[in-house]
């Protein structure tokens, strides 16, 4: 499950960082421009730009974070092999905070160590599962895909909507975007769904006036 989670708040991270970085291009580029095919260029850029990046960024995130997960379970059978009856406390201490008697605790330390040493040790100490570790490629496609994705729903609505509905209907595409990873963030988080989708979505109101203002300024 926690494998699952961390590519699905990957998704929803890319998703969100490709909504307002090709937004943030698009009305920028837009208040510095009238020509609809300059703006589409920067739009789609920053899309390629902004999907590739969050994927190289997510790779070496959970790389990182499961070479230290190998390097601690590695630490963890070195220790079992020079000082067993330590490990056996911990573990037994453990226990004991979870509201078992010393005697109980300890009982069951020595069963547990019997049977499987290492997974118990890793398991009590750091919280992880042998075998179970987060994989890197699942975390920086599922960024990829929906950084594209996100980034997209904005760089059509400016593309395909008729003149005088393209920027109204381009921040509303944003809005509902942002709401929407707002709503599945705060799911998967087991958050507060009304304060991440308010959340959210200021914030992509907030990025939307700030590079329309960059790009006025800059003119």
């Amino acid at each position: 499950m926690s494998e699952k989670l961390n590519t699905l708040r990957a998704g929803v991270l890319g998703s969100n960082d490709g909504i307002l970085t090709v937004v943030g291009v698009l009305f920028s580029v837009g208040a510095a421009t009238t020509n609809h095919f300059t703006i589409l260029i920067a739009g789609l850029s920053d899309l390629i730009a902004c999907a590739f990046s969050m994927a190289a960024g997510e790779y070496a995130s959970v790389s990182t974070q499961k070479d230290t997960e190998h390097a601690v379970v590695e630490k963890e059978r070195s220790l079992l092999e020079s000082n067993r009856a330590l490990q056996l406390q911990q573990v037994a201490d453990y226990y004991q905070t979870k509201g078992v008697t010393s005697k109980t605790a300890y009982a069951i330390a020595q069963e547990l160590m019997v049977r499987r040493p290492l997974q118990t040790v890793v398991d009590v100490k750091h919280n992880i599962q042998l075998g179970h570790y987060m994989n890197p490629w699942f975390a920086a496609c599922a960024s990829l895909i929906s950084a594209a994705m996100g980034g997209c729903l904005p760089l059509l609505a400016l593309t395909f909507l008729p003149g005088n509905a393209q920027w109204p209907g381009t921040i509303g595409a944003v809005i509902l975007s942002v709401a929407l990873t707002g709503f599945l963030g705060a799911k998967l988080g087991r958050g507060f769904v009304k304060k991440a989708i308010i959340r959210n979505v200021i914030i992509g109101i907030v990025t939307m006036l700030i590079h329309y203002y960059v790009g006025v300024l800059i003119v």
